[in-house]
């Protein structure tokens, strides 16, 4: 296993899918493998008047279901491999949700911390010149992702329209609200998950007062918190990329948060909070009702996994658990959400900026926030009844759903049996 690529892991879940379906070869030959993938360069001029080049790439997956969609990530570590497997997990999470999109993804491999803010206008205007061909509001839709924003996506945006000169909002999503983006995406990955976690809790074993620890505290992690404290549960542990803490009676939310965003380090806010100190590995041991990964990809891994004392792990970040690690905590009878369900109210509040782009009409916050809540009650509902129907994990039921969908859509266009007579 430890050979296998990011994507080869990915694949994985697509095989396992394909065991407890009767689907045409046809099927995993086209989703095995990306329908393109383009990578570049980005040259661009700093501030010091010198000329600095990026790798960047744009993977569009599979487009059967409708133009492909996917976040654009500025990360000093960002791969083609990741790219591909980002991509190949939102092929998936669009069908989970029934939304009319294929998945697609892009990155910059950049450590935006080290460019000034006009470098990274530059940078983000650069990646639109370069993929303008390859996106479109009816082709491929961008949106943020990790280490970008509304107003990179309102830069990007506003360059698509200088390159074909058209207003197209709809080209990408997550922009700032005045410039065509919708109400209510700023929360919808964690308000997703929080609205998933809400309505299976019975079939959780969760009690209206359960403990949360929350693995990475950005964006979803906040925005979480923020959503089950609300609701009357104990956020008790947190962590960030540089340390974590602890309190077993519950941290204040609020003043977190509240120091997060003046650019304080959780680790340095533990003494006014009450809480101490803990290393970022012990955060998966501390003793939780629910786990909350919402960091990067493989956090979790078969070293790792075993220390794990959650009843439930709700995955905010994509590919948080490798399969060894999944293994491990099936035997260990942790519930594990999948994240192609549990983090896709991010990219179903994408598709109704998409839709309010489109039809020149806009939603209130209230309308959104009832339509996400049909959307994962209704997807995460028929999730559960095929895992306990068919007695597989929630991923292995969220990816027969979603593959399901797939399938029916590639087989409409002729497999083997209908062209051999």
């Amino acid at each position: 296993m430890s050979d296998d690529t990011l994507l080869d892991r990915a694949l994985l879940r697509l095989e396992e899918a394909a065991n407890h379906l009767k689907i045409d070869q046809d099927v995993i030959e086209k989703l095995k493998y990306p329908r393109e993938t383009t990578k570049t360069r980005l040259l661009i001029r700093m501030d010091d008047g010198s000329r600095k080049s990026f790798l960047a790439w744009r993977c569009r997956y599979d487009d059967t279901r409708g133009p492909t969609k996917g976040g654009i990530r500025f990360h000093p570590d960002s791969t083609v491999e990741e790219v591909e497997t980002l991509a190949f997990w939102m092929t998936f999470k669009c069908a989970v949700m029934n939304l009319p999109y294929g998945g697609g993804k892009g990155a910059v491999r950049v450590d935006p911390h080290q460019l000034s803010k006009t470098e990274l206008e530059r940078l983000s205007r650069a990646y639109v010149q370069a993929f303008a061909n390859i996106i479109g509001p009816d082709r491929d839709i961008p949106a943020p992702d990790v280490y970008t924003n509304a107003m990179i996506m309102g830069w990007m945006a506003d360059e698509y329209n200088q390159i074909t000169g058209e207003v197209r909002p709809a080209v990408i999503t997550g922009k700032p609200i005045a410039l065509g983006g919708s109400l209510g995406r700023n929360d919808a990955t964690a308000r997703g998950g929080f609205y998933l976690v809400r309505h299976l809790a019975t079939e959780l074993g969760l009690d209206k007062d359960h403990t949360v620890s929350i693995q990475g505290f950005g964006n979803a992690g906040q925005y979480y918190a923020r959503l089950t404290a609300a609701d009357g549960n104990s956020v008790i542990a947190v962590s960030d990329s540089t340390g974590a803490i602890h309190r077993p009676g519950g941290l204040d939310v609020e003043k977190l948060i509240a120091g997060k965003e003046a650019g304080r380090r959780v680790a340095d806010m533990a003494a006014e909070l009450g809480a101490h100190v803990i290393s970022p590995d012990d955060l998966l041991g501390v003793e939780t009702d629910l786990f909350v990964p919402a960091a990067l990809e493989d956090m979790i891994t078969k070293d790792n996994a075993a220390t794990i004392k959650a009843k439930v792990v709700l995955e905010l970040a994509n590919g948080p658990v490798t399969p060894d690690a999944d293994k491990i905590l099936n035997d260990k009878g942790v519930i594990v959400l999948p994240d192609i369900l549990a983090n896709a109210g991010g990219v179903t509040v994408s598709y109704f900026e998409w839709v309010q782009n489109r039809q020149g009409y806009y939603w209130d916050l209230e309308e959104i926030h009832a339509r996400l809540l049909k959307i994962v009650e209704r997807e995460g509902r028929a999730v559960w009844d095929i895992a306990q129907s068919r007695n597989v994990s929630a991923r292995s039921a969220a990816y027969i759903h979603a593959l399901g969908r797939l399938a029916n859509a590639i087989e409409a266009h002729g497999t083997q049996p209908f062209f051999a007579g």
